[in-house]
């Protein structure tokens, strides 16, 4: 009797007493390092946006040969000139379009565009003013401007680069204009129109350019970057 109540005192004890179980071992969770994103990858120097600025130089001595062919008067060559600047001068609204569009802008398109728009430019001014069809004093200003402007840009290079402004687009639009409208074979109330077009960006010239020698100016206190 004695073993069969220790039997079920054992029975009793083990259903009603909760067993004891080792704790398991968590796992020492690290936390992941958070994710560094990617630097984007350098744009390539040699893009579409580019070529077109290229391609822009490379039209000027077409341009100047279509210019002064003859006498310098003939309506078809002077027709073939205005077309060509034309194109040159389309090819400015693009690569700027492109670029921005595609994430293609570069250092080398910053200061290229603008050295592109300012052959173009000086080019056909230069070559009215030869033909006596514009003011020398107009094409000095403006070529003075473009010039010195330039030559800022290079020398504040190693600080930032002055990216072309709003002021200094409308500048040009408004010499382009004016410039076609004088290259055609026009007269009368056409040419006078082109003539005030001109009087108009010889202001946003000189205006703009003193904006450029601001931002000229907070660009050269600052450090030069590394070579």
């Amino acid at each position: 009797m004695s073993v069969q109540s220790d039997d079920m005192d054992s029975g009793w004890s083990d259903s009603h007493h909760p067993r004891t179980e080792t704790p398991r071992a968590r796992p020492n969770l690290v936390p992941a390092p958070p994710a560094q994103s990617a630097e984007p990858a350098p744009v390539p120097v040699l893009n579409i946006a580019n070529i077109l600025t290229v391609l822009r130089i490379l039209i000027v001595p077409l341009f100047l040969v279509a210019l002064f062919t003859g006498t310098g008067h003939d309506t078809g060559w002077r027709i073939l000139a205005a077309a060509l600047f034309g194109i040159a001068a389309i090819t400015d609204r693009i690569d700027g379009q492109v670029a921005r569009k595609y994430g293609l802008v570069t250092d080398f398109g910053k200061l290229a565009d603008p050295i592109a728009d300012k052959a173009l430019i000086g080019a056909a001014l230069i070559g009215l003013s030869a033909l006596g069809d514009l003011a020398w004093w107009i094409t000095l200003v403006i070529c003075a401007r473009e010039i010195g402007i330039t030559l800022l840009r290079l020398a504040v290079v190693r600080r930032g680069v002055i990216p072309a402004g709003r002021g200094g687009k409308l500048k040009t639009l408004v010499q382009s204009l004016a410039i076609a409208v004088l290259l055609l074979p026009l007269s009368g109330v056409f040419a006078t129109a082109g003539l005030w077009l001109m009087y108009v960006a010889v202001a946003l010239t000189v205006v703009t350019g003193l904006d450029y020698v601001v931002q000229a100016a907070r660009l050269w206190s600052r450090p030069a970057q590394p070579k």
